[in-house]
């Protein structure tokens, strides 16, 4: 198997020590982060200095380096972004990790020939949003975690591209870059490398069981996938990638050098290798939260992937972590070099040094007739062997002396040195292109001066009807726009009684199909007939909403010809990212976690619609693996409660038609009070989650209320709610 291109093994490093570790382990990549912009805030991280230092030693052993600049970025940031890359670029730095479609719109056009990797965050599920990627000129998708091996197979087989996924460490229970949960209760971003880990609590799940105990249902065991090696690799997938920028140098060596060795017997045999019990050890005593367990390549979802009763790490064997600091961060790999010197009376000193194909050779000080002792050739070869604090070591050393010879030992060394770093050199690679100049302002346009509307959003047939009501006895505040969940329009009734609610809305109110926060490779049929019926009522419906890449790549994909419109999931956080999709998304909705005034820094200088949701149930997490599974009951669409500590409820709703779960907010968010104070130039949003007829008509008429601009105090229908960032933001 020589010739097959070998799997990549990509390790973490949150610190220095963590990064030699990882190449001493046998890495052939290693990722980190620097001082600024990587989704791992709270690990140790890297100056400048320090990551241009690993750039240059991974190239010497033909080894790679990836930084992350996997965070959202605000456009206050932006002015820091290219000083930042600056050095690294130059350096040769290999690849960059992205979750911002900003960011990676800044980097292709400002650092031309830096290979662009989309980070797990961006949640790809599937072949279109992949290959819209690719379009867009990345080279890698890290995909998300939630994908089984049939799907990575088929997106490497749609796209070609590379294909980079998680192979051992923790998981989150949400699909990356989907989860706001940290930051809604606690206001550390999990899009901004802070979470704070809501989903390794204790809850209690109500309305299943009587006297039903705490426990971690949102906890999910950590992965190892060593026993199956052989089934990722003929899935196709280019870089195994370990978890664990937070964990010790220990961890990342000790799961680095056992990995390097299966992926090594794998392919010297052509098939997996048992895996040993020693080294089964080992992995179970390095930070492995409860039992082992395979992730999500060979299941959809399972009780047996959560760690009900116990999330906390094991403890780890205190002999295993000191052999792994002597293996492997105690002592420097070294690179076997042949060195050759000539002495000879009355020419300069030369010295070369080979490696492999690389010869470098270069020349010193005079060497003169020794008046009293020559120096001896013993004493020449000892001096050039003292390469100590350099990365190479001398396989052999060939010196020809020719006379009685004289030159200080001073001399040789630093006839050495030069020799030594001029292979290093030679050794590293530089990029020959150079970054175009920083651009801080990128929009000229001014705010929209059409005033906005309220646009309403609904989950159910029962919340249409409710809707649709409400506005047919108040014409005269018939809203701007309207989204139907998808899975009301594909409901078996829909011709008799979905079309003709939308149509009692009127031509004013555009109607547009709101498709899934996920979709996957099961959701195939679904979008084909979903286009079906899109195409046959376009005298109805304008548009799409889109929550993913997946979303918008199947709209590309099939030319359907649509108005596009964000959801708050779509992320944009800067101005990069709008102008991005300027000629593609007709509005876009505006995130949660952005305060208010980052919000109006946006709206000043777009020149496109947006909206902003004023109300409604924050999806906090979008999720694969399934509450009311985990807990034994079986699969049925229903709504059921998280309760934590403080005993707040989260509401949960099964979604099993596409197979997933959405875990929403305690309490509503409510901006009534900005929306009473401001006279919005963007639309309005109410989104309607669980909501009932009769408090969707109190809702309503209180926000309807608000607009006309009653001046009597008018307390919300609701006791409870929360603003969530629009003051506070998030660091």
């Amino acid at each position: 198997m020589s010739n097959i291109k070998k799997v990549e093994l990509l390790s973490p490093a949150g610190n220095i020590e963590g990064f030699y570790g990882a190449i001493s382990a046998g890495a052939d990549a290693v990722y980190l982060a620097g001082e600024k912009y990587g989704a791992r805030a709270y690990a140790d991280n890297f100056s400048t200095e320090q990551i241009i230092e690993c750039i240059r030693y991974a190239h010497l052993f033909g080894r790679k380096v990836y930084l992350t600049v996997n965070t959202l970025i605000k456009e206050k940031e932006f002015d820091e972004l290219y000083e930042y890359l600056i050095p690294f670029y130059e350096e040769g730095l290999d690849a960059v990790i992205v979750q911002d479609i900003g960011v990676f719109q800044f980097i292709k056009e400002h650092f031309p020939g830096l290979i662009l990797h989309v980070s797990t965050q961006m949640t790809i599920t599937g072949v279109h949003g992949a290959s819209l990627l690719k379009k867009m000129g990345a080279e890698r998708i890290v995909p998300a975690r939630e994908l089984n091996l049939a799907e990575i197979k088929e997106i490497k087989e749609y796209t070609g591209m590379e294909l980079e996924c998680f192979i051992h460490g923790a998981m989150c229970y949400c699909y990356s870059g989907q989860c706001l949960f940290s930051s809604i209760l606690g206001g550390r971003s999990g899009n901004r490398g802070r979470c704070a880990q809501s989903c390794r609590l204790p809850y209690s799940v109500d309305g299943i069981k009587k006297g039903q105990k705490e426990c971690y249902p949102l906890s999910l065991k950590d992965m190892c996938t060593i026993e199956h090696i052989d089934k990722l690799i003929e899935a196709g997938i280019d870089s195994f990638k370990i978890e664990g920028r937070m964990k010790k140098p220990e961890y990342t060596a000790g799961v680095t050098a056992i990995y390097r060795k299966y992926i090594d017997a794998y392919y010297k045999y052509g098939h997996s290798v048992k895996v040993s019990e020693e080294d089964m050890k080992v992995l179970t005593s390095l930070y492995i939260r409860s039992e082992r367990e395979t992730g999500y390549y060979f299941r959809r979802n399972g009780k047996e992937m959560v760690s009900l009763n116990n999330p906390a790490y094991s403890g780890s064997d205190e002999k295993i972590l000191q052999k792994i600091r002597n293996d492997y961060l105690q002592r420097m790999p070294k690179i076997a070099i042949n060195m050759k010197g000539e002495f000879h009376t009355g020419t300069p000193c030369k010295l070369t040094l080979i490696y492999g194909k690389d010869t470098v050779t270069v020349t010193g000080a005079q060497v003169e007739q020794a008046q009293n002792q020559p120096l001896s050739k013993e004493s020449i070869t000892k001096q050039l062997n003292k390469l100590g604090e350099s990365v190479f070591s001398a396989e052999s050393i060939d010196v020809s002396v020719k006379g009685d010879i004289f030159i200080p030992l001073k001399e040789i060394n630093e006839l050495r040195r030069k020799a030594v770093k001029e292979l290093e050199n030679a050794l590293v690679s530089r990029r020959i292109t150079q970054p175009k100049e920083n651009i801080k302002s990128l929009f000229d346009t001014k705010q929209s001066n059409t005033k906005g509307s309220f646009v309403v959003s609904v989950q159910t047939y029962e919340q249409l009807k409710a809707v649709a009501g409400f506005y047919k006895d108040n014409r005269m505040f018939a809203p701007g726009r309207i989204y139907i969940n998808s899975d009301i329009v594909l409901n078996k009734n829909a011709e008799e009684q979905i079309i003709p609610l939308l149509k009692e809305l009127g031509e004013d109110c555009l109607k547009v199909v709101s498709l899934p926060y996920i979709l996957r490779s099961t959701d195939k049929d679904y979008l084909l007939k979903l286009k079906e019926f899109y195409l046959k009522h376009t005298d109805v419906f304008c548009g799409f909403q889109i929550r993913s890449m997946e979303a918008l790549g199947f709209l590309f994909d099939n030319c359907i010809s649509a108005e596009i419109f964000a959801d708050a999931g779509f992320y944009a956080w800067n101005l990069y990212a709008f102008n991005n999709f300027k000629d593609t998304i007709a509005c876009w909705c505006l995130p949660f976690e952005l305060k208010e005034g980052e919000q109006r820094t946006l709206r000043k200088n777009i020149g496109m619609k947006l909206e902003k949701v004023v109300y409604g149930r924050i999806p906090m997490m979008i999720t694969a693996n399934c509450v009311n599974k985990t807990v034994g009951e079986m699969c049925e669409e229903k709504t059921l409660y998280l309760s934590d500590r403080y005993n707040k409820k989260f509401p949960v709703r099964t979604v099993c038609k596409h197979c997933m779960n959405i875990i929403y907010n305690s309490v509503p968010l409510s901006l009534h009070s900005s929306v009473s104070k401001e006279e919005y130039t963007m639309d309005m949003r109410i989104d309607f989650t669980l909501e009932g007829q009769e408090e969707i008509f109190k809702i309503l008429g209180f926000f309807h209320s608000i607009q006309c601009g009653e001046n009597k105090v008018i307390l919300p229908p609701y006791k409870e709610y929360t603003t969530g960032h629009e003051k506070r933001g998030v660091e």
